[in-house]
């Protein structure tokens, strides 16, 4: 059962249905992911890639916020899509939980000392070619997110209820040169989240709050 307002101590309680951040070495390792050849691109081997899904307390609330962008329109792929921070893992990073951290500062000015990452979602095999690691962290305090306009448009929030609440939760498809692909989406306000991102949130409440 999901409470009407989930915040931090709910977050911390469900981290057992998390990856636990240890495995994510041993994730990478094993290729978990590699799911249905229909959703990879090509046969290349995926690029691994990693994302935040960075929850912050809502002002004269007990909830939480999700942390979200909308990238910059003119970009060579996904242009003005709605978006969790992140992008590929560098080799210079030790981890997807680094990784993810590191973005997260680079495209909206959150520091990672402020972030408490508690777990891992399983990876998530993208059609254009990606392994992303969905990494779950706490924000603390009220930080002041300043979009990187060379990559971000704009920095929002979603409230996390809105996000958990599956009657927000609108199944789609279209038809690809590979067949039909089918991804979930959500509507808030005048954002559309879909997609990759909209699959991503589709499994944090499946894997972490069904």
């Amino acid at each position: 059962m999901i409470a009407d307002e989930v915040g931090p101590v709910e977050i911390l309680a469900r981290a057992g249905r998390m990856r636990p951040l240890s495995a994510a070495g041993a994730l990478r390792a094993s290729g978990e992911g590699r799911v249905a050849a229909s959703l990879a691109a090509s046969t290349e081997p995926l690029r691994d890639a990693a994302v935040l899904i960075g929850l912050v307390g809502r002002p004269g609330s007990g909830g939480l916020d999700l942390i979200m962008i909308r990238r910059t329109d003119g970009l060579r792929v996904h242009s003005g899509e709605v978006a969790l921070p992140g992008g590929k893992i560098d080799p210079e990073d030790a981890s997807p939980v680094e990784a993810a951290l590191r973005e997260a500062e680079e495209e909206v000015g959150l520091r990672s000392s402020l972030v408490e990452p508690v777990g891992l979602l399983a990876p998530y095999p993208t059609p254009s070619g990606f392994r992303v690691f969905p990494v779950i962290g706490l924000v603390g305090g009220t930080p002041t997110l300043v979009p990187n306009p060379g990559e971000v448009a704009e920095v929002f929030s979603v409230p996390l209820d809105f996000v958990l609440d599956p009657g927000n939760h609108r199944e789609e498809s279209f038809e690809h040169a590979s067949g039909r692909r089918h991804y979930f989406s959500l509507q808030y306000g005048h954002h559309r989240i879909w997609g990759v991102t909209g699959n991503i949130l589709r499994r944090f409440y499946e894997e972490v709050f069904r």
